[in-house]
């Protein structure tokens, strides 16, 4: 059995990187993926970038999600931008509080997420399904377990239609977490968001920003293959497409691909698992 996939990928910063993500695109494409994200930097800061990419996509007939966050924003300025991506065709927004820019206070007219979802809904009723994201291990600023799922919550009551979690490599978070939203009441989508390993060092420096845990075999099998970068990839492989077999299994209603602007490893995952969109 198939299941729907989708892409991330971030805005480049320069014409040689447009070029080069324009390729990765074009190979990704021929999985037919449901959507592509686009992600969004602190403050807004690739705002330009994010949006460009978005409307590229589009002209290359595929459905485009923009990354929307709302920490340090007006609303005045978030309806402005709503605005420009209902008129470029956006029909899917990912919405998320976001961070500031370092050296920034707190400020702005939102605190949470679900201030954003809200926000939307009221402005612009059904015109953008509304994605939001999901911590199957906790969100690494939460205040325990229990007060991210209710911020969780606060969210698809707001108005989201449904959730990308941060990437994970243990199943059995991913089941817990969607036991603990269904026990809410909840009956949002929660797509599982997959992270290719590609290499050891990049890795472990996005898990420890963001609060994904490496499991510590994982983490001493990378160790233990220093620089062979070959045989990074293969184990990596092997663990990602187990944990994609289980999330088909545990009933993952798609899964979100981490492409980190790549299409070798992420294709190669793909292709392992059968899935075509």
């Amino acid at each position: 059995m198939s299941l729907p996939i989708s892409f991330e990928f971030f805005p480049p910063k320069t014409p040689e990187g447009a070029e080069k993500l324009r390729a990765v695109r074009q190979q990704l494409y021929a999985l037919r993926p449901q959507f592509c994200s686009v992600t969004y930097g602190a403050g807004g800061s690739t705002q330009e970038g994010t949006f460009a990419t978005v409307c590229a996509i589009l002209g290359e007939g595929m459905d485009a999600a923009s990354h929307f966050s709302c920490i340090g924003a007006t609303r005045a300025g978030v309806r402005a931008q709503l605005a420009e991506l209902k008129a470029m065709g956006v029909k899917r927004l990912v919405a998320l509080r976001g961070d500031l820019p370092s050296g920034y206070g707190i400020g702005g007219e939102f605190h949470y997420a679900s201030d954003l979802v809200a926000f939307i809904r009221a402005e612009t009723g059904r015109d953008f399904h509304i994605e939001v994201a999901a911590y199957p291990e906790v969100h690494p600023q939460a205040r325990s377990p229990e007060a991210d799922l209710q911020a969780f919550a606060a969210k698809v009551r707001a108005g989201a239609d449904s959730a990308i979690t941060q990437y994970f490599f243990n199943a059995d978070a991913y089941s817990r977490f969607v036991d603990d939203v269904r026990r809410l009441g909840l009956d949002v989508p929660v797509v599982p968001g997959i992270m290719p390993i590609m290499g050891s060092t990049q890795l472990m420096r996005f898990s420890d920003a963001c609060g994904a845990e490496i499991p510590r075999w994982i983490r001493l099998r990378l160790q233990g293959f220093g620089d062979d970068t070959a045989s990074i990839r293969a184990f990596g492989m092997d663990v990602v497409a187990q944990l994609c077999e289980q999330l088909r299994r545990a009933g993952a209603p798609g899964l979100h691909f981490y492409t980190m602007n790549q299409s070798a490893t992420t294709q190669a995952l793909c292709q392992r698992l059968g899935l075509i969109g």
